[in-house]
């Protein structure tokens, strides 16, 4: 976005709202700043409020509201197993009513908007790595499907709203993605293991240890964003996340090494719709956005255990 632009980040006080707030605020835009505080925090903008071009509303993103922006990034939406299961209910709402408010906005302004879907919409896939034509291996009446199916609902409004109304849409689908501002309760596997071993407790890994997942960090997630909003190639969906596949195994030794942690390593039961193996093809971001993550998993883990260290010593 070389031109100025007004841009609206729903969720934009969780994980990777705050720091594409940050990201847009530091290429020169206004940056409106919507959360209603279920997991987003103060505290993940409060060194942003200072900024003249930063501006924070409480607001939950189920009810209307009328800005007028240039950008829409729809990122409003607990991400966490732990946090969209608390409320299911209200998790699929904030996906279907999100997208439908601000899908009637961005038709209404005349804003190109961004939806922040997710790699949940392969389920547990039956292709490996994924990509973006596949359809998908979804339980709907499972104990994660609050979020899938609202994120998959998500992605059938945004082509619809295009479709129909001729609305400027983006998609992106996101893989596993960690770094500083997690929450350290949010049942992820980075995080969990990264407070576990810096507070010296058994590192709990669910399973035999073998199933993978592919870790982006924060940084590297947000570049693809932009790069998607200044396009005009396509529209998606696209794959964003890091195609380096780790066993949970092979991430709890590399997190241990680098705390220097003492704790050991203890095996419990596999939850209920957990995917064996998760890695996206990312051919497409590649050609269309000539993007791809530049960050390696042991130099993120490194940033986010800075960042979890100093969490738990201010607590």
């Amino acid at each position: 976005m070389g031109v100025f632009m007004r841009c609206l980040v729903t969720g934009g006080a969780g994980f990777l709202g705050s720091h594409l707030c940050e990201r847009l605020l530091n290429d020169g835009h206004e940056v409106i700043c919507l959360d209603n505080y279920f997991t987003g925090r103060m505290a993940n903008v409060a060194h942003l409020r200072d900024n003249r071009n930063f501006e924070l509303i409480r607001h939950d993103v189920t009810e209307p509201i009328l800005l007028e922006v240039d950008r829409i990034f729809n990122l409003a939406c607990p991400a966490s197993p732990i946090h969209y299961q608390f409320n299911p209910v209200k998790t699929i709402k904030t996906s279907v009513m999100g997208a439908i408010n601000m899908l009637g906005l961005a038709k209404r302004v005349k804003a190109r908007i961004l939806q922040a879907s997710t790699s949940e919409v392969y389920g547990d896939p039956a292709v490996h790595p994924q990509t973006e034509d596949y359809w998908g291996n979804v339980n709907p009446i499972g104990i994660r499907s609050c979020y899938d199916e609202g994120k998959r609902v998500a992605e059938t409004l945004f082509m619809d709203y295009h479709r129909q109304n001729n609305v400027d849409i983006r998609i992106v689908r996101i893989f596993n993605t960690y770094g500083p501002r997690m929450l350290p309760n949010d049942g992820r596997v980075v995080s969990n293991f990264i407070v576990q071993a810096l507070n010296g407790e058994d590192l709990t890994i669910y399973g035999d240890g073998s199933q993978t997942r592919s870790f982006c960090y924060v940084d590297d997630l947000i570049e693809g964003f932009v790069r998607m909003m200044n396009q005009d190639k396509i529209i998606g969906p696209v794959n964003i996340g890091n195609p380096g596949e780790f066993t949970m195994l092979e991430l709890a030794k590399e997190v241990l090494e680098l705390t220097g942690s003492k704790s050991k390593i203890v095996y419990k039961p596999l939850p209920g719709d957990d995917p064996k193996m998760r890695r996206p093809d990312i051919s497409l971001a590649k050609q269309a956005l000539d993007w791809e993550p530049t960050i390696p998993l042991r130099k993120g883990l490194e940033k986010t255990i800075v960042y979890f260290d100093n969490l738990l010593k201010t607590k």
